[in-house]
């Protein structure tokens, strides 16, 4: 295998590849990237067993095909830092090695035994195709929502559903619930719902975000569900379970409907917010025409900050856990949200103003009066 490539699409390839390259393994062909050169493509290849994503480089000039397996993140560090113009890999097999010339720079990296790569789920044709700047968007709202927590495997997924002309994606753990309705201009070929792994999703919201495709093409052999964004391929197990009936989640009424600005409340949740630490709650107090944003944690300092409210009726005090509700003032698209709350106790819901396609349901943290 030789083959010479722009420094500048190498280290792009590398840097979106590497991210699903394995850390924790027993296997070293997992903390490898597979090189794989043919009739003038070139395709990168990694995987964990949980994620694979391949991506076919740009502007490469085949000399000979030929296929290596080396070190992943390291190739990708080493890129990062090559001087501009053209690099060239050629697999010496007699070395066991793969040189990589760049200007007077000279690498040799060990080869990694390539039959010990696992073969990557191929792309089918077929499947349901979706716009990629609404399912990017969707994402970015959505997957932060999504537990972190392996002990219930169910809500590390956000759940993907399309029908129609509609999209609707859904991500809980069980504190918060966020849910993002889309309208699609071309009805979906065929219905699509399926949980997905919340960390599968963003980086294909990073692959969408590289690539720039018009749209990303699904589909789901076997137990899994495989995403074509562009030049990259993106392949992930499907979360099994029956995912939380979400929609009995969030409650049909509440008291109270407060209109604020976005960006400012965003601003003063963050100034605040630093203030509550070691699991400390964020407090909103209202009271007629005001709101106070504030926090406090014992042996570090507190710290509050008003604003204007339209709020009418006996004063309340609500508390969040802090991170949570930034994310949520931070989804909201619009210059206004509409904060809708009934109780200290009950939760509270995000949404813009005037309309219903995104919420954000947030559980509220018991006060120590």
């Amino acid at each position: 295998m030789k083959l010479s490539v722009p420094r500048a699409s190498l280290q792009s390839t590398l840097q979106l590849v590497s991210r699903v390259v394995s850390t924790r393994t027993t296997l070293p062909s997992l903390a490898g990237i597979l090189i794989h050169a043919e009739d003038g493509a070139v395709t990168f290849r990694a995987t964990d067993m949980e994620l694979g994503l391949s991506r076919k480089l740009d502007g490469a000039e085949v000399e000979s095909p030929g296929t290596a397996l080396l070190p992943g993140r390291l190739l990708a560090d080493v890129a990062r830092n090559l001087p501009e113009g053209a690099v060239v890999l050629e697999h010496r097999a007699d070395q066991g090695d793969v040189e990589l010339t760049a200007g007077q720079a000279r690498f040799h990296f060990r080869t990694l035994p390539v039959d010990d790569f696992p073969r990557l789920p191929a792309f089918e044709d077929g499947g349901v195709k979706l716009p990629a700047g609404t399912l990017a968007e969707a994402i970015a709202k959505v997957a932060r929502a999504a537990s972190r927590d392996e002990v219930r495997p169910i809500l590390t997924g956000v759940l993907v559903q399309a029908e129609g002309n509609r999209l609707t994606l859904v991500a809980t753990d069980s504190y918060r619930l966020s849910v993002k309705h889309s309208e699609l201009e071309a009805p979906v070929a065929e219905q699509l719902d399926a949980n997905v792994p919340a960390r599968a999703l963003h980086e294909l919201e990073r692959a969408i975000a590289s690539e720039g495709p018009d749209e990303v093409e699904i589909a789901m052999p076997r137990n899994q569900v495989v995403f074509r964004a562009g030049a990259v391929v993106l392949s992930s197990r499907l979360i099994e379970g029956q995912f939380p009936s979400w929609r009995q989640l969030i409650p049909e009424s509440f008291e109270h409907e407060v209109r604020l600005p976005r960006a400012e409340l965003l601003e003063v949740a963050r100034r605040i917010g630093q203030l509550a630490q070691r699991n400390a709650p964020i407090r909103l107090a209202f009271t007629e025409g005001e709101l106070t944003v504030a926090a406090e944690t014992p042996d570090v300092g507190d710290a509050s900050e008003s604003l204007p409210a339209p709020f009418n009726g006996e004063p309340m005090e609500i508390a969040f856990n802090p991170q949570f509700l930034i994310d949520g003032i931070d989804s909201v698209d619009g210059d206004e949200l509409a904060l809708q709350l009934s109780s200290p106790l009950r939760p509270g819901l995000l949404r813009p103003v005037g309309r219903e396609d995104f919420s954000y349901l947030a559980m509220p943290i018991r006060l120590n009066v």
